[in-house]
């Protein structure tokens, strides 16, 4: 078998194709996540605990070039080693809602897995005429 074909044999096998298919699924699926947490739930938040913007929480672990801004994308840009930890927050509330959705999904996947009731068992298919009749013969001379 030629290397092509063997590809083409593992490339078409269902399994690849709905491997496929879920990786491109989730990558829109996490784009979502994304802007349900930085466009509505962060705000929220930010709202709540008294109008932080999560993305410019860190802390400045370098010196401070003189004339830089303090801001996130400027001490980057200058080079000054920064804990970017608002960043891991907004990234941790991502991945909390992500795992609780999928969670939710399988929940209900095995659900009605398990709501399609067991088919009735079969009934026995009826006895055969030749077989009968051996059966009566064999009655009949047992008498």
């Amino acid at each position: 078998m030629s290397m092509i074909s063997e590809f083409k044999e593992f490339a078409l096998k269902g399994n690849v194709m709905d491997l496929a298919v879920g990786v491109i699924i989730g990558g829109a699926f996490g784009k979502i996540v994304d802007s349900l947490v930085g466009d509505v739930i962060m705000p929220l938040v930010s709202a709540v605990v008294g109008k932080i913007d999560f993305s410019n929480l860190f802390i400045v672990l370098g010196q401070v070039p003189a004339g830089t801004p303090t801001t996130l994308d400027a001490l980057k840009k200058a080079g000054v080693p920064v804990l970017a930890y608002g960043n891991f927050i907004t990234v941790a509330v991502n991945f909390l809602i992500l795992a609780f959705v999928i969670f939710l999904m399988i929940k209900q996947v095995n659900r009605l897995k398990r709501a399609a009731p067991p088919a009735p068992p079969a009934a026995p298919a009826p006895t055969p005429e030749d077989v009968l009749l051996l059966r009566e013969i064999r009655d009949a001379l047992k008498k």
